[in-house]
């Protein structure tokens, strides 16, 4: 079991404007900030999606479009260091009119129509995710 410890720094409350990528917007934000560690959540709504789920088998990633509106129901993610960066791993669960959810990792390509998020900032050794050979994933070493 890998864990570290963390007391909390700041928090931010924030809304992205219609239009923007959620992935990317999210991202650049933690990076504008040099947040090395910490988690995210949000809700709202897309004008459209794009998600993606890790086959165990095949060690591939399939993405999914929904080229429709969707209200998020819930997107958590974290934030640690990839080759030294800070980046945001998220994933969303969405629904659709009918109340159909679905679910999976937020790829870039999500484009936001409302979004309201928290970012909480946390104070301690940043996780660096690596390589993981068994998983094949870039997980935290």
């Amino acid at each position: 079991m890998l864990v570290n410890k963390y007391s909390l720094t700041e928090i931010y409350q924030g809304r992205l404007e219609t239009g923007d990528d959620l992935a990317e917007e999210l991202t650049e934000f933690v990076q504008g900030k040099e947040i090395k560690a910490g988690k995210i959540s949000a809700i709202g709504a897309v004008q459209n999606a794009t998600i993606s789920y890790y086959d165990q088998e095949t060690k591939e990633y399939g993405a999914k479009e929904f080229d429709e509106a969707m209200e998020i129901v819930n997107l958590e993610g974290n934030i640690s260091l990839k080759d030294g960066e800070p980046i945001v791993h998220a994933h969303i669960a969405l629904a659709d009119e009918e109340g159909n959810v679905y679910g999976g990792h937020l790829e870039e390509g999500t484009t936001v129509f409302a979004c309201e998020f928290v970012i909480q900032e946390y104070d301690g050794e940043a996780l660096e995710r690596g390589f993981h050979e068994m998983t094949e994933l870039p997980l935290w070493e």
